[in-house]
């Protein structure tokens, strides 16, 4: 029998790509700096994610797993620490491991509601990993029982790869996925005692259950739910269009193979290049934002397709018919496209209290505020509001006046625009940092105005209040929370306007973790955190009071 040749070289299969960077970029990822555990709990770290360790053949896996081992174990006890913490820190938990990366999540319309929870749709992206040629040889890494190792079988031309047991297919036709799950979240104080001092990492939360599945068309980088009815989302993908569902009226599908993508209901036409990133949904009116590679600022109106006005009520909210029409044509034009920026616009935003009114950031650095109705051209343009490209920006729904933005030197700034002059001069009233890696994610609290929080690449979720500046803390100025429930860097989050102080997160992390593409996480911090200082003390003064009590009746 002839012995077959060894395998030939290959590329390694694309990943998702940093933001606002296009293919091929030769921009390099800033490395990741590393931090010691602050000695205050509410501030406990994430692990830090390790470099990737690439793709390599059989003689590089067998000589580096001794290497790669006791970076893991670091990165275990870093891990363990945090878990060691949850029952102080946290009210309930829920983790989800996802074999795919994801890099947007966002919470569904409300199902059902119950005295000890609520179910919730939540949406989720999943990328599918391409491979450049199935022809060569795949290899990857995961872990058994604390060592690496490899396994690959084959059927045909596609390659089946097994995630530390997790088996998954790639193929070219392999479709990316809009998930849209139920989630089960537990109202305040109802979780278990035992839940939390037995919080482990589950590769599939009981929590979370996969209810519609969608074929996106090409990656799915973004996802935002229409304010007036959530059953409608926008996204974003590799393309000039954003892209309309009704996911109640849209098929399930099954199957990852050869399959066509699903069909979106709406078309939304007007960027001349790839938009990727920057989407916005009005609070007051079915109008869509977007920002892209073109470097412009894009405005649609879907009101004329939304079959009538009533699916804007809360009994349309909770409808399961469709409420975009069919009929005609499936794509509309924009109703303004506004220029200013001088590179790609990373994120948008309306203002909570104008349907005309809206903001933007972008990898020039620039902060813009526009009008719709004074024009296509920036009413007010900061021209210097962070020392590196800015990836996200957002409108505090309570103080109109103030708008946080994040960049990719780990900042966040806080402006407030009575501040703000046309001359293009503007500082922020405040900079808080805490980030060790640029910061994908900034949103306000739906439930406090002077709280928002921060996902950032560092592999943390930062929750801070602006009231707490000027105190005299050694904590970092602000930040009074630290979610450090994930290993590698937090992609996107929300908060849960349906039951406050409840967070979605997601992150890649199938370097560090070896258990899939990424994790899910929704989690919400112990009350007695964010409470008035003086009901907190209160309370546990109580507890302190039954403690003391206990003991007295009962003396050892």
């Amino acid at each position: 029998m002839e012995t077959p040749p060894p395998p030939p070289q290959f590329q390694p299969p694309q990943q998702p790509r940093k933001r606002g960077r296009p293919k091929g970029s030769t921009n390099k990822k800033p490395k990741l700096r590393d931090s010691q555990l602050p000695a205050t709990p509410a501030a406990a770290a994430a692990s830090t994610p390790k470099a990737r360790p690439g793709t390599r053949n059989s003689n590089e896996i067998a000589a580096g797993a001794s290497e790669l081992l006791p970076a893991a174990s670091i990165s275990d006890e870093k891990y363990d620490q945090w878990k060691s913490i949850v029952p102080i820190l946290y009210d309930w938990i829920a983790h989800h491991n996802l074999v795919w990366p994801s890099l947007s999540c966002g919470w569904g319309p409300v199902v059902e509601q119950h005295s000890d929870k609520i179910l919730q749709r939540l949406y989720l992206s999943e990328q599918w990993i391409v491979m450049s040629n199935l022809h060569h040889l795949v290899w990857t890494t995961y872990r058994v029982t604390g060592v690496f190792g490899l396994r690959e079988e084959r059927d045909g031309n596609t390659a089946h790869l097994f995630f530390g047991g997790v088996g998954a297919k790639t193929d070219q036709s392999a479709p990316n996925t809009l998930i849209i799950a139920n989630c089960e979240v537990v109202r305040a104080r109802i979780a278990r005692g035992s839940h939390l001092k037995n919080f482990n990492v589950e590769p599939h939360s009981p929590y979370v259950r996969k209810y519609k599945t969608i074929f996106h068309p090409g990656e799915l980088n973004r996802i935002r739910e229409l304010p007036q009815n959530k059953n409608i989302v926008a996204t974003h993908t590799d393309g000039p269009e954003v892209l309309i569902w009704d996911v109640e009226a849209q098929p399930n599908r099954q199957g990852a193979l050869g399959v066509n993508v699903s069909v979106p209901d709406l078309t939304l036409t007007g960027h001349q290049d790839n938009a990727e990133f920057a989407l916005g949904m009005c609070p007051l009116e079915p109008l869509v934002l977007s920002g892209g590679r073109d470097k412009a600022v894009v405005l649609w109106s879907i009101q004329d397709h939304i079959s009538t006005l009533a699916t804007y009520t809360q009994k349309a909210a909770e409808s399961t018919g469709s409420s975009i029409k069919a009929v005609g044509n499936p794509s509309i034009g924009a109703r303004g496209i506004f220029k200013g920026h001088d590179d790609t616009v990373e994120d948008v935003q309306f203002c909570p209290s104008s349907s005309q009114e809206f903001c933007s950031v972008g990898d020039d650095s620039c902060l813009i505020l526009w009008d719709a109705r004074v024009g296509p051209t920036p009413v007010l343009k900061v021209e210097k509001a962070s020392n590196a490209d800015l990836h996200c920006v957002d409108w505090n729904p309570h103080d109109h006046n103030l708008i946080i933005t994040g960049s990719a030197d780990s900042s966040i700034c806080l402006f407030d625009r009575r501040s703000l002059s046309s001359n293009g001069v503007g500082l922020p009233i405040y900079r808080f940092e805490n980030h060790k890696a640029a910061v994908l994610c900034v949103q306000w609290s739906p439930d406090k105005s002077s709280v928002f929080g921060s996902c950032a690449e560092d592999g943390r979720v930062n929750v801070w209040d602006c009231a707490k500046v000027g105190e005299d803390t050694q904590a970092p100025v602000g930040l009074f929370f630290q979610h450090a429930g994930h290993r590698d860097k937090v992609v996107d989050f929300q908060w849960n306007a349906s039951d406050p102080w409840t967070i979605v997160s997601v992150a890649q992390e199938s370097e560090s973790s070896g258990r899939g593409g990424g994790t899910l996480q929704i989690w919400r911090m112990l009350d007695l955190l964010y409470r008035p200082k003086e009901e907190a003390l209160a309370e546990l003064q109580k507890f302190k009071d039954h403690i003391s009590q206990c003991t007295s009746t009962n003396p050892q």
